[in-house]
C-alpha cells in the first residue's frame, strides 16, 4: 500500500517520469506494448514477483498485467477503464491541457487514489474482523 502514498508521486503526471519506472519491463521493445506507449497511455510499471508486467494508471489507479506483445496500451486502457479521467482528455500533450482540464484530472485522480487506499484499508479491516470473529467463536466453544 505504501506505493500509493509516495511524496513524489506527483511527478508521474509527466510521461517521462512514468517511463523511468519501466527499467525492468519484461517484454521486448519490438512489440506493440513498449514502455514508451504504456507511459504515454498513463501507465507506470509496478511489477511484483508474480506479475512482472503489472502496470497501473496514475490517473484511474487501474492495474493491468498479462500483457501480450500485440496488445495496444491505449485500447486496453479504454477497455478496462473507460471512465479514466486521463482517457477522457484524450491523447493531447500535457502542455496543451487547459487549467480546467488539469484541475478536473487532478481532482478525479485524487478521488481515485483515495478510493483505492480506502478499499485496501476496508479489505484489511474485514480480514482482521473475520479472524477476530473466528477467535471469539473458538473461545466460546471451549466453555
Amino acid at each position: 500500500m505504501a506505493d500509493y502514498i509516495k511524496s513524489n508521486d506527483y511527478m508521474l503526471y509527466l510521461p517521462n517520469e512514468r517511463l523511468k519506472t519501466f527499467k525492468s519491463w519484461p517484454l521486448g521493445f519490438d512489440c506493440n506494448c513498449t514502455p514508451d506507449k504504456l507511459a504515454a497511455a498513463g501507465f507506470f510499471h509496478c511489477p511484483t514477483e508474480d506479475e512482472p508486467d503489472a502496470v497501473r494508471c496514475f490517473f484511474c489507479m487501474k492495474e493491468l498485467d498479462g500483457w501480450e506483445p500485440n496488445d495496444d496500451p491505449w485500447a486496453e486502457h479504454q477497455s478496462h477503464s473507460p471512465k479514466c479521467p486521463f482517457l477522457i482528455i484524450g491523447k493531447k500533450a500535457m502542455e496543451s491541457w487547459t487549467v480546467a482540464e488539469f484541475s478536473d484530472l487532478h481532482q478525479k485522480s485524487m478521488e481515485n487514489k483515495i478510493n483505492k487506499v480506502m478499499d485496501i484499508h476496508i479489505a484489511t479491516y474485514r480480514e482482521k474482523m473475520k479472524t477476530q470473529r473466528l477467535e471469539i467463536q473458538r473461545h466460546f466453544k471451549r466453555k
